[in-house]
């Protein structure tokens, strides 16, 4: 790998290190309230930060600018995320959360296929393989 293509490396990592700490304290936080409710209050918060980093990078301009094609997507974005999340509060509250987070981890899978038939990836025997080993591991974890 060339160094300039790691550039996305850090951040990935981050983002791994953030949505663990997410599920711990999500776990605690959805143990007395309603799901609903802590994915409402999730939200909030996230729209907010996020609301905030557009405006103070000089941003808020673009977010009247978006094309409509662009628009429409981060729509059915938006609605999937926070069906997910929605989802995921739920299986949380439920159920323990090694299993539901291993569950939750293996959307990997339905991206590289969803990713092959939408966008055109292709599906290379590293990621068919890939995929299956993650399969494989979501059953020894759940099972």
């Amino acid at each position: 790998m060339q160094s300039d293509t790691l550039a996305w490396l850090i951040p990935a990592l981050l983002s791994a290190l953030f949505a663990a700490l997410t599920t711990i304290l999500s776990k605690i936080g959805v143990a007395q309230i309603d799901s609903n409710v802590a994915t409402a209050i999730r939200t909030t918060i996230v729209l907010l930060i996020t609301w905030g980093i557009v405006a103070a990078q000089g941003n808020l301009q673009q977010a009247i600018q978006i094309p409509q094609k662009t628009l429409i997507f981060l729509i059915f974005s938006g609605i999937a995320t926070g069906l997910s999340w929605l989802f995921y509060f739920r299986a949380l509250q439920l159920g323990h959360t090694g299993p539901v987070v291993a569950i939750d981890k293996s959307s990997l899978v339905f991206v590289i296929l969803l990713a092959g038939l939408f966008l055109r990836e292709p599906l290379t025997i590293k990621t068919a393989l890939g995929s299956l080993l993650i399969v494989a591991g979501t059953l020894v974890i759940v099972l």
